[in-house]
């Protein structure tokens, strides 16, 4: 700063004696034009080096407009009465300018400076909004402040957890216990000379905490809003967390209610027809062995829902856990349909299936097992929910670096509002939920696997028309590219 003044001193005289000298070597130069150089320097050096310089500069102008411009020229004395009040008026002139000049500057720079100040506190709030986990948000904070104030350190205390956050090189160095006396007076300490604040952070009137910072120059304003900035984020993410909770809460409440519906409503009834098979078995003196044997076929195939109703929820717990492999391969469409078809021969007895494939195919990406697992659950929910006399058909187009599979039935439709549902687990039509048997797991399963393939899967339906059951698998490049 000094070293800067001594500049401006020396930068002043130069001019003073650049102008002076310029003009005393010019012809018919008039003194109005000679002092307006001279104010319009001054205004010039006022800008740059501020009030002190400027004075300096106005007082040696005035000296050098009177020996070398005024008569008697080269004496400092003045005879004209008038020239008096011409060079008072040039040395008020150029000091009011000057200092105006010097204000308008300061002004700037602190304008400059609030406005990085609030750039700063907005890099700063989008940083702490970015967090939503509570104890990484306290670990942040530090950080957040160092990084976006260029600070030396930052401290936080939280007397909740009676713990300190802290980061920077200097952290060591800030007081513990001023930062615990700040929260506990709720007043804060400022030491601007050495770069040193502590301050409560408030939540309204109640402080939650306190904070430190050191090595950087900060207004009072500036630290107030980081003060609130930090509360409103602590308390944001304890509410994000809590609601999170709430809503995990309610969503395994709301689990467990449809698991309990499906299991009282889809085991009741084999177990119902196992009990009754059972109880004739047994109450039967004499019974026929045609009708033994009917009733142990019904026993059996009953044991054989219940297994598969179990083996459904066990596959969708792995399936969401991730504990499976794909065993991926290049594998044609029209082999995952037959083999799906295939394992559904029994239920689809007497049912018209159509099969429409867009010749010339590539192949697509796929585990064959797993991905027939998939169209299994598709078309079982097609034959379930559409009349015996409906056709279902499967179809398949090459869409971008996709192909595009498709089971559509013609049965009662999905309205708008649960198409949006309709692949969550144990969801179940309002209207079918108790007319169709199912668990309302086929299609989260089917999901689920589709999504492990990197496909997706869609549904379009209208009521009283039907519905179209839409999945997508990335294409085999390998294979693609040598067609």
């Amino acid at each position: 700063m000094l070293g800067g003044r001594a500049f401006g001193f020396a930068v002043s005289l130069v001019t003073v004696a650049g102008i002076a000298l310029f003009f005393r070597h010019a012809r018919d130069v008039n003194q109005t034009t000679v002092a307006l150089a001279f104010l319009l320097a001054i205004l010039a050096v006022s800008a740059v080096w501020g009030m002190a310089v400027s004075v300096f500069m106005s007082v040696t102008a005035v000296l050098a407009f009177n020996y070398f411009f005024l008569p008697p020229v080269g004496t400092f004395t003045i005879i004209d009465p008038q020239n008096w009040v011409a060079l008072f008026a040039f040395l008020v002139t150029s000091i009011v300018g000057s200092q105006l000049s010097a204000r308008i500057r300061k002004e700037a720079d602190e304008a400059h400076q609030r406005r990085r100040e609030i750039e700063r506190l907005y890099k700063f709030s989008q940083k702490l909004l970015a967090e939503g986990n509570v104890i990484q948000l306290m670990n942040a904070i530090p950080n957040y402040i160092v990084e976006s104030f260029e600070a030396g350190a930052a401290e936080l205390f939280l007397p909740v957890k009676d713990k300190f956050y802290r980061s920077g090189f200097g952290a060591a160095h800030l007081d513990e216990e001023k930062m615990k006396s700040v929260f506990l007076r709720d007043e804060a300490v400022f030491d601007s000379q050495d770069g040193l604040y502590f301050l409560p952070v408030r939540m309204g009137l109640r402080p939650i905490g306190s904070l430190g910072i050191s090595g950087s120059r900060l207004s009072r304003q500036t630290l107030d809003a980081v003060g609130s900035l930090v509360a409103i984020a602590i308390e944001r993410a304890r509410a994000v967390e809590k609601l999170g909770e709430t809503e995990a809460e309610r969503q395994g409440e709301r689990l467990k209610s449809a698991l309990l519906d499906s299991i009282a409503h889809d085991f009741r009834t084999p177990l119902t027809s196992i009990k009754a098979a059972t109880t004739s078995l047994i109450a039967a003196t004499n019974p026929d062995p045609g009708q033994v044997r009917e009733l142990l076929t019904i026993i059996d195939e009953e044991c054989d829902r219940l297994n598969r109703l179990v083996e459904e929820a066990a596959e969708m717990s792995r399936l969401e856990a991730g504990e499976f492999e794909l065993d991926l391969a290049p594998v044609e469409i029209s082999d995952i349909i037959e083999a799906a078809l295939a394992q559904c021969n029994t239920a689809l007895a007497g049912r018209n299936v159509e099969v429409k494939l867009s010749p010339n195919l590539p192949r697509v990406r796929a585990d064959l097992n797993r991905i027939k697992d998939a169209v299994v659950h598709l078309i079982d929910n097609a034959n379930i929910y559409s009349p015996k006399d409906a056709p279902i058909i499967i179809s398949a187009e090459l869409t971008g670096d996709a192909i595009t599979t498709s089971v559509a039935d013609r049965g009662p439709g999905i309205d708008d509002f649960e198409q949006g549902m309709i692949f969550d687990k144990f969801y179940r039509g309002k209207d079918q939920r108790y007319l169709v048997r199912g668990t309302g797991m086929g299609l989260p399963i089917a999901k689920a696997i589709i999504t492990a393939h990197k496909g997706t899967i869609s549904v379009t339906s209208q009521l009283g028309r039907g519905s179209v059951f839409s999945f997508t698998l990335p294409v085999d490049r390998s294979t693609a590219d040598s067609r």
